[in-house]
């Protein structure tokens, strides 16, 4: 069977963590401070380590890094009073699996023990792939050996010592501006400016100024002479990233720039000459935009000098664990994730089954949220998008919303009715508790005694956390963590019945 260590000064916490853990076949050892608890884990390799935060020896975030040095593959689950953002982010950042708050909501700390122990056994199994140093270090622009990309190779080959206009065509994330750049760095212009300019980010006039330039008041808030794209870009290449997006009235401008290098600025009547090599792209069907009136038929045939088709991933599927290898190599160099070994063989088969409809570009995101999401050196399921693992049992539930405790009784009218009403009291908990079908109603009663005993104690002694530790047997810092975790005030004095001292 698994095997969870608990680490926490509270006793009766680590009891009702045992039974409740217990209850779900998981054997459970237990330790009351940071030192026996590393000593435990150096003995029996535990599976997964449930750890208090705040510890009478030490801190709990100080112990994590202590047991990333012995075992980095075993995950770890703060048991914490403090819900708040800045520790949190604290624990997450240091490497922790993940973090609970106080009071336990049990049958949820089950799952989320038993998904963190599912991860440590996936990570235990020899990684499917690791990190393309190698190749990452050469900074290349494709990464590729299907047939389909031998092709766009040996058009690239073809076309970049020649000073024609190129179309590149493919879905939005298939990497045209790779293409582009590569065309641009084997042409004879590589000493030259590349500018890329992206068609559909830019409304139509600000577009036509962006290409051409404009005159000082050409147009509302023209207050200068502004020198285009085209001019900046003499002598170089230029790269109209999604030009189907382009209006009409810039096309007939593009159109003339192609046919003989020559434009005048918005608002301007000088006749400028220009040399620069045009490269476009896009993702969307000429053709028929051409049919429909929305793109000019000789525009087109200007572009098309030579078109590369840029085949999206799904139809390159042999490419899949080679770019897996190098954006993974690239993603632990600019995240300083170094630590990371690589993907397990389930996450292997997830993603080289996965369709990836934003292709390239979508892999690249991917792979950067799963290293960031790692609480370990290995990349497992869990780690994914959840969108990539929809209807898998990867992932741990969304935490609950706390619910308040529920009150103590008040004090009855005498000593033995008050005995009798806590008792009844109890009791009608345990048959409700019954009738629902508990699965941890050890845990469940233990918890509900353990918050009348806490505030019965700080009422004897009128709110004094000092004489109630010393009562209680626990840290003052426990009985802070209590007084938060089971909502007691301190403004009020409990009622509690008297016949509970003796």
């Amino acid at each position: 069977m698994a095997l969870a260590l608990v680490v926490d000064d509270d006793r009766s916490l680590r009891y009702m963590v045992k039974v409740s853990l217990e209850s779900t076949q998981i054997d459970v050892i237990t330790a009351a401070t940071a030192e026996e608890g590393l000593e435990l884990l150096k003995q029996h390799s535990p599976d997964v380590v449930l750890l208090d935060i705040m510890l009478p020896d030490r801190s709990g975030l100080e112990i994590l890094r202590d047991i990333q040095e012995i075992d980095r593959r075993l995950p770890v689950i703060f048991v914490t009073a403090d819900n708040g953002s800045s520790t949190a982010i604290e624990a997450m950042q240091l490497g922790a699996y993940d973090y609970v708050c106080k009071p336990l909501d049990l049958p949820h700390l089950n799952r989320l023990v038993q998904n963190a122990i599912n991860s440590h056994q996936l990570m235990n199994v020899p990684v499917a792939l690791t990190a393309d140093l190698e190749e990452n270090s050469r900074a290349r622009s494709f990464v590729g050996h299907s047939q389909e990309m031998l092709d766009v190779f040996k058009a690239i080959a073809r076309v970049a010592a020649q000073d024609v206009p190129v179309l590149i065509r493919g879905e939005s994330g298939t990497g045209k501006e790779l293409v582009a750049q590569a065309l641009y760095q084997h042409s004879h212009r590589r000493s030259q400016p590349f500018m890329a300019i992206n068609c559909a980010a830019l409304p139509d006039t600000l577009l036509e100024s962006e290409l051409f330039g404009h005159e000082k008041g050409s147009f509302t808030g023209a207050d200068r002479r502004r020198i285009g794209k085209f001019e900046q870009c003499h002598g170089g290449t230029i790269f109209l990233d999604e030009v189907g997006d382009m209006a009409l009235i810039v096309q007939g401008k593009v159109l003339r720039l192609l046919q003989d290098q020559r434009f005048e600025r918005v608002g301007g009547n000088e006749t400028i000459s220009t040399n620069v090599g045009v490269i476009a792209a896009t993702n969307r069907p000429l053709e028929q935009m051409v049919e429909e009136k929305t793109f000019r038929a000789d525009l087109l045939y200007r572009l098309n000098g030579m078109t590369i088709f840029l085949p999206p991933l799904r139809e390159r599927r042999d490419d899949v664990p080679l770019l897996l290898r190098y954006f993974l190599a690239q993603a632990q160099r600019t995240l300083n994730k170094t630590h990371i070994e690589g993907l397990c063989p389930e996450t292997l088969e997830i993603l080289t089954q996965y369709r990836w409809p934003g292709n390239v570009r979508e892999m690249q995101s991917v792979v950067q949220q799963a290293v960031l999401n790692a609480s370990g050196p290995i990349i497992i399921p869990e780690f994914l998008p959840r969108e990539l693992t929809e209807g898998r049992d990867t992932r741990s539930e969304p935490r609950p919303v706390q619910v308040a405790p529920t009150p103590v009784p008040a004090e009855p009218e005498s000593s033995m009715d008050g005995e009798r009403a806590r008792i009844a009291d109890l009791g009608q908990f345990i048959e409700q508790r019954l009738q629902v079908n508990s699965t941890n109603l050890a845990a469940e009663v233990i918890e509900r005694v353990e918050r009348y005993l806490f505030a019965r104690v700080l009422d004897v002694t009128n709110g004094n956390q000092s004489q109630a530790a010393d009562i209680l047997g626990v840290t003052r810092g426990k009985i802070r963590d209590r007084i938060a975790a089971f909502n007691i005030s301190m403004e009020r004095k409990v009622r509690v019945d008297k016949a509970a001292d003796t």
